[in-house]
């Protein structure tokens, strides 16, 4: 496989498939020769280039996946290239040019599918708990994504994608959820020492939600979660706080590019890990 990208998220992905029994990384594509992502792969022994995708494109005989971790902007520039070559796609960007994928939802869904939208990190923490919510319910007015990740984990290309990130994850909780309104919100939190990435969902207190439902929904899908995100916890499980009912989660990571606040990194590269060798064991 080939990994295009090599900010925050690019290197962070590179050291957990580097630690797969089941991938091999045979590019780690980006633009510049001196970034701090290519000294890490040279370091590791991985092929490197600063060709970016037109130099992943040439070794299309021998690349089973791209894991594209550029920018949203790029990844569509990206996309024009690759689905004429065939090349399944594992796009981390708040592109959405392929199908949503939140494994712990619908991993077997997107197994065959050539472009694989991992959706964002808040959505990818947050937007199971918020299919709990739906499930305990017969449906939902509104929803609130709230998420916190520390501003030295938030790269510059996260940082331009803002807007993005919004409407996808808003986007991806309409998919998975029956919701009529969702808002998301993302605060980039400067505190220093970084502060672990926390994600808080929320309903109005009005809503008809079953909370013991919503109890064991939530305990499930936390166990569900872990078997690919070791550091996903609940923090605070279902509560009524007077006008709202609310459930709040942190996620830490495993400390192999960033310190272990950065969750955020985790929790989307941990999720598309998950996908690619979810797609190796179907080959076998």
């Amino acid at each position: 496989m080939a990994i295009i990208g090599t900010g925050n998220i690019g290197c962070d992905l590179l050291l957990k498939v580097m630690a797969s029994p089941h991938l091999r990384c045979d590019s780690f594509a980006g633009r510049r020769v001196s970034s701090p992502g290519i000294e890490l792969a040279d370091s590791r022994g991985i092929p490197t280039t600063a060709g970016g995708i037109d130099a992943v494109a040439e070794l299309a005989d021998r690349i089973d996946v791209v894991f594209d971790a550029t920018s949203a902007q790029d990844a569509v520039h990206n996309w024009n290239i690759l689905e004429g070559l065939g090349i399944p796609v594992i796009d981390l960007t708040p592109s959405h040019l392929g199908k949503f994928c939140v494994p712990a939802l619908n991993l077997e869904e997107c197994l065959t599918e050539q472009n694989v939208s991992m959706v964002t990190c808040g959505g990818q923490a947050a937007v199971p708990i918020a299919r709990c919510f739906s499930d305990a319910s017969d449906g939902l007015g509104y929803l609130e994504i709230a998420t916190a990740s520390s501003s030295a984990s938030v790269g510059p290309a996260t940082r331009a994608n803002i807007d993005e990130y919004a409407f996808t994850t808003q986007h991806a909780t309409h998919e998975f959820c029956r919701v009529d309104t969702a808002k998301t919100i993302l605060v980039i939190n400067p505190a220093e020492p970084g502060m672990v990435m926390r994600n808080t969902i929320a309903v109005p207190a009005s809503e008809n939600v079953d909370m013991e439902a919503l109890r064991v929904s939530v305990d499930n899908m936390e166990k569900r979660i872990n078997s690919y995100v070791p550091g996903y916890r609940v923090v605070v499980p279902p509560v009524a706080t007077g006008d709202r009912i609310m459930v709040t989660i942190e996620v830490e990571g495993l400390g192999d590019w960033l310190p272990r606040y950065a969750g955020n990194l985790d929790v989307i590269t941990c999720a598309a890990v998950a996908v690619a060798e979810g797609r190796a064991e179907a080959r076998r």
